[in-house]
This record gives C-alpha cells, structure tokens and sequence, in this order.
C-alpha cells in the first residue's frame, strides 16, 4: 500500500495544471448542465426526435471542424487568447439558447458553441507545457477528473435551475441554459485573469486553407505512431457513443425506468469514473504499460455492452455502470499521454487538436449509428457495439510496439 508520502506526490504538479483543471471542471459544468435539458428544450420548438437528434449532431460536426484549427492557432497566438475566446463562445451560445424564439436561432446557438468548444484540446496542450513527460499520464488522468466531476456536477444544476422562477423571456428549461452560461463566464474570467501564458516560445503566425481543409486530418493518420493514436480515439469513441444514445431508449422502456433517473446513471457513472481517476490511475500507470491498461479497459468496456441486454434488471444495469465509469475512465487520459510523448514540444497544441477532431467525429457518427440499430431492436445497438470494441481493444493491443511509453527518457518523434 503507498505510503502517505508517496500518495501526496502524486499531487505535486504546477499551480498551471490546478488552475486549468479548475477551468475544465466548470467548463464540463456548464455542458453538462444541458444534457438533460437539450432533447425537452427542442420538443417545446415542435422538433421531432430526429431533428431533435439534430441538435447533437450538429454540435459534434461544428466541434470537428473547428477544433484542430484552435488547437493550431494556440501554437502560433498562445494558449491563453484562445482559451479565453472559445471559453467566452459558450457563454454567447448559451444565452442564445436561453431566449431563443426559434428552432433556427437553437440550431445557431448550438452550432456557435461547437465551434467554440474545443478549448479542451488547449487546455491539454497547458499541461503538456507545464509537466515532465513523466507526470503526463497522471496530470491527464486528474485533468479527465475533473471534467468528469462537472458531469457529476452538471446534471443537479440544471434540475434545480429549472426550479427558478423564470427570468422575462426565459422558459423554465432556458434556465439551464443561462446556469451554463453563468458558469461558463466564471471559466472565462478565470482564465482571462489568473492563468498565465504557458507556451514558452511560440511560431510565427502563418494563415492558410489547410488550417481550415480536411486534407490534414487525414494525412495525420498516416504519421508514423500518431496515425493510429488518433484511429484509436476514433475507434474509442465511436463505439463508446454508440452506447451512450441506444442506453436511453433501452433503459426506459426495457427497463421501465423515468426519465429522471437517466440523470442519477450519469451521475453513478461520474462518481465511479472520478474516484478511479483519483485512486487508481496514478498507481497503475506507474507499474503497468499505459497500452495495456488501454486494452484491458476497453475489453471491459465490451463485456459491460454485452451483458447489459443480457440481463435487462435494474440491478444489472446499476452494477455495470459503475464498472462502466471504472473502465470509461483510462481510455481518452492514455490516449493523450501517449500523443504527448510520442510528438514534439512544439505542436502538443495541433496534434492534441486533431485527436480531439477524431474524437468529435465519432461523437457525431456514433448516436446516429445508433439510432439506426434502435430501429431494429433495443438490443441490437449493445451486440454491434460489444463486437466492436472488443475488435478495437485487439487494435490497441497493436500499438504497443510501435509507441514510446511516458517515462522520464521517452523517445520523442
């Protein structure tokens, strides 16, 4: 068992990456707040489900686009700019949405905040600039902590929003939207005021149209080691999106539950995903290979998706969330530690970017894949999803060979 002392080091890393950690945490807050608010927000403009479904996709398609072109720009402006203007994105999407008289204005809001939503990728690229190669793991590990602690967060917020009394023009669900945008302006100013400049020497500022073209996205995946990183966040996510849209339908009218529980699993599935990222990441980075862990967790991930309507009871579906946020935990902090070693100082803020573009693609992909299977059945969407990432936990198992590992001599590309 670890002595006081070593547990306590595990939490010696820059006042940086606690600030940027605190910024994701009331980042993933104010999205989180809409998850239970987004789908009856549009049935109140007349949508139906699949232009409600809409609604998400065009987020995860904006978010796309855009996020590799902030992840770049942060290369050449800084962090902190960037940080600060896609942080103050939110906001501005958020109060749109809030008073919006229209579905099209909903559909503007949600497009402005996707191409403002890939501060993440800058806010990884601070913590790779301001730790040791050696610590990135365990700084990734934390950092996906507290955003998952927001999804914890984010839920309760936007239920006791809507218990306000309604501002003039407001409804009671675009009180959520003006919390998120409350809280999205505390990151904002927060960032603007206490969080320096972490990128030490930054690239002359060079526009062009392949900043804005797909042509670099896919190119990137022929780079030697970082090509099949960002397949494998692809892979990940895509399966693991798959899940998080065919599991609604299936837990209410399978299971028979109220919409107001689908609130309590994602707050089971954050607590069980924070107190491993607290508890068990830092000491099984440090004593196994991080491709290891990485496949384990994903072959976890397939044998949950494959049980689930194996066993349709409440009590199942409980048990195999929390061993869900246990291995949903791993799979995006390793992913991140093995881009940073295995790319240079100088473009942590572009590789980062396009792996979050990878990830936002599967986002946008995955639910509709989805919401084709649930056509078919209820259980369809968790045999496809089982096979396959059992298939992509066989793929990351043949990464190994081919990837540097953080350890304080990593090779670097």
């Amino acid at each position: 068992m670890p002595s006081f002392k070593a547990w306590r080091a595990q939490f010696n890393l820059p006042l940086k990456f606690w600030l940027v950690a605190a910024i994701a945490f009331i980042n993933s807050v104010s999205f989180t707040i809409i998850i239970p608010t987004l789908y009856p927000y549009a049935k109140q403009f007349g949508l139906s489900d699949f232009h409600a479904s809409l609604l998400i996709t065009s987020y995860a398609i904006s978010q796309f686009i855009a996020t590799p072109i902030l992840g770049r720009l942060s290369d050449f402006l800084g962090r902190k700019p960037l940080l600060v203007v896609s942080l103050f994105g939110t906001v501005i999407a958020n109060l749109l949405a809030s008073v919006a008289p229209v579905a099209a204005l909903l559909f503007l809001a949600r497009i402005l905040d996707g191409l403002t939503g890939g501060n993440m990728s800058i806010a990884r690229a601070v913590i790779s600039d301001s730790t040791r190669p050696e610590q990135r793991a365990h700084a990734f590990g934390l950092f996906d902590a507290a955003f998952r602690l927001g999804f914890v967060t984010g839920p309760a917020i936007a239920y006791f929003a809507q218990q306000l009394p309604p501002l003039p023009g407001v409804s009671s669900l675009g009180m959520s939207f003006l919390a998120g945008a409350a809280i999205a302006l505390v990151a904002t100013l927060l960032s603007a005021i206490w969080l320096p400049e972490t990128l030490a020497e930054r690239e002359p500022l060079r526009l062009s149209w392949q900043m804005f073209g797909f042509g670099r996205l896919v190119r990137s995946l022929g780079r030697p080691r970082l090509g099949r990183i960002y397949l494998m966040t692809f892979l990940s996510g895509f399966t693991f999106t798959i899940f998080t849209f065919a599991f609604q339908p299936f837990f209410l009218n399978v299971l028979n539950q109220e919409a107001p529980m689908v609130a309590a699993v994602f707050v089971i599935v954050g607590v069980a995903g924070v107190l491993t990222q607290l508890l068990a990441v830092g000491p099984l980075t440090k004593r196994f290979n991080l491709v290891d862990i990485l496949a384990v967790a994903i072959a976890l991930r397939a044998l949950i998706f494959f049980c689930i309507p194996l066993f349709p009871f409440l009590w199942a579906f409980l048990l195999g969330s929390i061993l869900l946020g246990i291995a949903n935990t791993f799979p995006l902090p390793l992913l991140n530690a093995l881009l940073s070693v295995n790319s240079g100082e100088r473009e942590q803020g572009e590789v980062l970017g396009i792996n979050a573009s990878y990830l936002s693609i599967s986002n946008a992909l995955g639910p509709a894949i989805a919401g084709l299977l649930v056509s078919l059945s209820y259980s369809t969407p968790f045999w496809v999803t089982s096979v396959l990432t059992l298939l992509t936990a066989g793929f990351a198992l043949r990464l190994k060979s081919s990837l540097a590992d953080p350890e304080p001599t990593s090779v670097r590309e």
